[in-house]
């Protein structure tokens, strides 16, 4: 009898279809692309190596030998950090050489604040698809940045990441690891009541308050970059994309006398002058800021006014044209200043003075 299920023609077995052949590129990621990056990354870098390099770009890791002379009690010093949504306006101006200068400064003037001068650099860049021109001009900038504070762009990790990154964007992060004898440590401890604290000038927003800036000046004024508004002394995307500056270089002299006058340092970033000065005065001390010691850049007033932006919140948003602060002895503040002003620092001043207090900074 037969089966009913089964048809009167010959049952014949079909092949399954041969999948279509997907390789790395097809997935998102481009080796070649890759490579291509990196051979243009190696020659940038290559150009801010020291003395101290071992290595070469390419190699899993890097070999730095430091020189130690004079050197009692070596400390190594490091720090980390990003360029936050500071990139955002450079997806918009197309404009990526600044971004890289910006977090190699940043890095810098962090362990600064210690003592220590930086003796290698390392970054970190990802994005969904990886340009090597781009690339290359944000190590263009990572490069000027070394080179500029004396340390070696020594490695580095570029991740190219499909779907997790939108389509021309990407993030950077920075590392940065420095050196200071144990007994030159600048910790802030000899901070009293009665010294006084110097403000050195930023070059604009540095790299901090920019998802509000961003806001102000893109959502509620919609500007386009290249607008140049009346109250602001250059077009938006030249003012926001303006590097942040390393202070290493006006500090330096200061920081190697034997006997420095320098008690201690804040680096003035995310929270402004209000959360940063607290960090290095020592328990039973507070901050007292005379504001008109000094004329913030254009670019503040000029956020403040246009995005109604309370003083107590551009204070912790923003530096407010004061970047660095350094404290010393009131009868050291004269001979600070003339050291500052040789080093070309002409802007520096005083802006105010240590009191007794609980770490609140207070303004006048």
């Amino acid at each position: 009898m037969a089966d009913p299920l089964m048809s009167d023609e010959e049952d014949t077995a079909v092949a399954p279809e041969s999948p279509v052949p997907t390789d790395y590129k097809s997935a998102g990621v481009d080796i070649d692309a890759g490579h291509e990056a990196v051979r243009r990354i190696r020659a940038l870098a290559r150009g801010t190596f020291t003395s101290g390099v071992l290595s070469d770009i390419g190699s899993f890791g890097g070999l730095f030998r430091p020189d130690l002379t004079g050197l009692t009690e070596p400390v190594l010093v490091s720090s980390a950090d990003g360029v936050g949504t500071k990139l955002k306006v450079a997806f918009r101006t197309g404009r990526h050489d600044s971004v890289g200068v910006d977090l190699v400064n940043h890095c810098v003037n962090d362990i600064l604040v210690q003592g220590a001068t930086p003796l290698f650099f390392l970054d970190y860049l990802a994005t969904g698809a990886l340009s090597p021109d781009v690339a290359a001009e944000i190590v263009t900038g990572l490069a000027a940045g070394c080179t500029e504070n004396g340390c070696a762009l020594l490695g580095g990790e570029t991740a190219e990441m499909p779907g997790f990154y939108a389509a021309g964007e990407y993030d950077l992060a920075g590392f940065v690891v420095g050196l200071v004898d144990r007994a030159r440590v600048i910790d802030g401890r000899r901070i009293q009541p009665g010294d006084c604290l110097i403000g050195l000038r930023s070059s604009g927003l540095h790299t901090n308050g920019y998802s509000l800036a961003r806001h102000v000046i893109f959502d509620r004024l919609e500007l386009a970059t290249d607008a140049t508004p009346d109250g602001l002394d250059g077009a938006v995307g030249e003012v926001l994309l303006r590097p942040h500056r390393s202070y290493l270089r006006p500090l330096r002299a200061l920081l190697a006398e034997a006997d420095t006058p320098i008690k201690g340092m804040a680096h003035i970033t995310g929270g402004g002058l209000t959360d940063n000065l607290p960090r290095v005065l020592p328990d039973g001390t507070a901050a007292d800021i005379d504001r008109a010691s000094w004329t913030p850049l254009p670019i503040f007033s000029f956020l403040q006014h246009h995005g109604a932006v309370p003083d107590s919140d551009a204070f912790r948003a923003f530096n407010m044209g004061i970047g660095m602060v350094v404290v010393c002895g009131a009868a050291a503040a004269d001979v600070v200043l003339q050291r500052l002003h040789e080093a070309g620092e002409t802007d520096a001043v005083v802006i105010g003075a240590v009191t007794s207090g609980d770490g609140v900074v207070t303004y006048r």
